[in-house]
């Protein structure tokens, strides 16, 4: 019997890590205002943000595990399902958490974040199913066009390539072991995370004339990251926008709240 053809093997089973721990220094202004421990805990349509996240991976056929990375994991244990692996997020921030998870559980990793309160598990699977089969890492975007037509009343922050304009998903695959070395990449240029400019600055000048001049496409991009850490990335669009919409801020809260009463029932 001849061998299947690469594209028909199963795809591994993949891990799914949820940051929900808290960035350092004072603490979450969005916890402080809803009077929880965590801003994970925040509820979005009745249910506490992190319980929603979970559910949704828990939808998701490939994915055989679940674990949570946060601060302080006791104040959780016992709001959480008892089969959630929970794991103490790193004084360095989400990336050093993500090197963290990389090292007790491997790849493929997905990494998304608690804050992340309107996942579906349908994007999930749009993102998995899109991933090339080469890349060893990949994060999740939605163009411009497809958040302001999903939710026009939104406010993002917005990152312009030449052949793309994009705002991040909160959520990323780490599909092989070199794609750790893009998490060591992140975690050089973290404290610059809504600055695409200083961003840019750090994966080197040249990139950041062509970003400068709207020149920066995704294949440059693509190449300069290979360069400096040997991993082939991509960027995957999703076709909801509604994927970009996070909750980090109070009027993220009234859209979310807005948009999780049109999308299916989460059943925690």
């Amino acid at each position: 019997m001849s061998a299947s053809p690469a594209s028909a093997q199963p795809r591994p089973p993949v891990t799914a890590l949820v940051l929900a721990g808290t960035r350092p220094g004072r603490p979450d202004p969005l916890a402080e205002m809803a009077g929880v421990s965590h801003k994970a805990l925040l509820p979005i349509g009745g249910v506490p943000m992190v319980l929603r996240v979970i559910a949704a991976l828990r939808d998701v056929p490939g994915i055989s595990r679940v674990a949570v990375c946060v601060d302080s994991p006791h104040l959780l244990a016992d709001k959480l399902p008892p089969d959630i692996l929970l794991l103490p997020a790193q004084p360095g921030g989400p990336s050093a958490s993500v090197l963290a998870g990389l090292a007790r559980f491997g790849t493929p990793l997905l990494v998304t974040t608690a804050d992340n309160a309107l996942l579906q598990a349908s994007w999930v699977e749009e993102f998995l199913g899109a991933i090339a089969p080469q890349s060893d890492m990949a994060a999740c975007v939605a163009t411009q066009a497809a958040v302001q037509r999903a939710v026009p009343n939104t406010r993002r922050t917005y990152i312009r390539l030449a052949d793309m304009t994009f705002s991040g998903c909160n959520m990323f695959l780490f599909r092989t072991a070199v794609s750790a070395r893009v998490a060591e990449l992140w975690q050089s240029v973290e404290q610059n995370r809504k600055n695409p400019l200083r961003i840019a600055w750090a994966l080197g000048p040249l990139v950041l004339l062509r970003a400068l001049t709207g020149r920066l496409t995704r294949a440059a991009l693509y190449r300069r990251i290979a360069k400096l850490t040997g991993a082939r990335a991509e960027l995957v669009a999703l076709s909801d926008g509604r994927a970009a919409v996070d909750v980090d801020k109070p009027d993220d809260i009234v859209v979310a709240e807005q948009l999780a009463a049109s999308l299916p029932p989460i059943h925690a």
